[in-house]
């Protein structure tokens, strides 16, 4: 039984092996890959046609030749499949239909329409519909469908524990999209979509681990190595959110939001500005104090936007040292709504922190912006379904 056992996990570890590198490098001939993966043609041989078998992979038109016999060419068949991705963000839905290069077919917006659990899951399945209605090519299947949630979700059970903007609690939300629509189903939560969105095909496509800060309605991390997302013991990793930003934040209770999203985040800014207009009386401009006009009006030079800006800068600088020197990834993407205002923070947030760690972290600003998440979920649903293996994962 050992023996057996043993036996089908190599065929996965190599099967895993064969299809990312024909995803990273195709068209390649048979021989590169048992080159590279220092595995016997055989072998490859058997998983290439297996893996032509389910459509994955096919033989490519183009032949290579160093002198003697042309050598047949293999490709990654991204054409073949669609993955629907759902980012259920806290004031809209976000859903895409795309092939498995990340190259999107169609995209859809909805707005929230009211805040209950029941309407709230019937727009996700309105949304869902919408999607696999869109045309596409006649020969080509969903692979899967994968959310993105937000709050706190058990990805192994597909449970949202506690989505507060939706009002969900304990949905099993895997099980009830599955049964609807007879697919595979991945459920997520949404900044660690954006952290893999990114590590696959944006800003930190290449590297061997990133950590992905979005900063919008609130604050979190998703942090991937090697292309596992790494979501802790308690599946908390990465709620810098709840970062402490100095001593006055210790014995406090802080339930819906932490103490660095509460000051930080887009609600926090827009919330400190609120009140210094209310100290100050003056009256609430007519384009509003969102953070994007409070970034711009800091830009502007005036007093009263650039000091918010800058406590702002503080507060992200100090979340970002924290990463750096916890577990120092090979880069730092900074994501969601304030990537509007990169080229303000980015420079500012690496000067403040010259000197104070160690080494200065590689920050860039996300290269996918709203479309993180879906192109998260097209990667992960692409590993569930080929059941791919690596020994990081075991």
């Amino acid at each position: 039984m050992r023996t057996s056992a043993t036996t089908q996990l190599m065929r996965r570890l190599n099967s895993s092996a064969v299809l990312d590198l024909i995803r990273e490098q195709s068209p390649i001939a048979q021989s590169q890959i048992s080159d590279q993966l220092n595995m016997s043609i055989p072998t490859v041989v058997r998983i290439s046609e297996e893996l032509i078998e389910k459509d994955l992979v096919r033989w490519s038109g183009d032949t290579q030749s160093s002198g003697g016999r042309p050598r047949r060419l293999l490709e990654f068949n991204y054409r073949g499949y669609a993955v629907i991705g759902l980012d259920l963000g806290g004031t809209r839905l976000f859903g895409t239909i795309a092939n498995l290069s990340g190259q999107i077919q169609a995209e859809r917006y909805m707005s929230w329409q009211e805040n209950d659990p029941e309407a709230c899951l019937d727009q996700v399945n309105r949304l869902i519909g919408e999607l696999l209605s869109t045309p596409r090519p006649d020969d080509q299947k969903v692979l899967g469908i994968g959310v993105g949630a937000p709050g706190v979700t058990y990805y192994e059970q597909g449970i949202v524990s506690w989505a507060p903007s939706l009002g969900w609690r304990n949905l099993p939300l895997r099980e009830l999209i599955s049964q609807r629509y007879q697919l595979p189903v991945i459920v997520e939560n949404d900044v660690n979509l954006v952290a893999l969105g990114e590590y696959s095909f944006g800003a930190g496509k290449g590297a061997s681990s990133l950590a992905c800060i979005t900063v919008g309605t609130g604050i979190g991390a998703g942090i991937v190595f090697d292309r596992l997302i790494y979501r802790g013991h308690n599946h908390s990793a990465g709620e810098i959110g709840y970062l402490p930003i100095d001593l006055n934040c210790l014995g406090q209770k802080y339930e819906s939001f932490g103490a660095l999203e509460s000051l930080a985040s887009g609600l926090g800014i827009e919330k400190r500005a609120a009140t210094i207009f209310k100290d100050s009386g003056w009256s609430i401009p007519a384009e509003g104090l969102d953070a994007e006009n409070i970034f711009q009006a800091g830009r502007e030079g005036k007093e009263w936007a650039q000091k918010l800006v800058d406590e702002t800068i503080d507060y992200l600088s100090m979340a970002i040292a924290a990463i750096s020197i916890t577990i120092d990834p090979e880069i730092i993407v900074l994501g969601g709504g304030v990537t509007k205002s990169a080229d303000l923070l980015i420079p500012r947030i690496l000067d403040r922190l010259d000197g104070v760690i160690p080494v200065r972290p590689n920050l860039v600003a996300s290269d996918l912006g709203s479309r993180a998440a879906v192109m998260g979920a097209i990667s992960l649903v692409l590993d569930l379904t080929t059941e791919r293996t690596v020994l990081g994962s075991i």
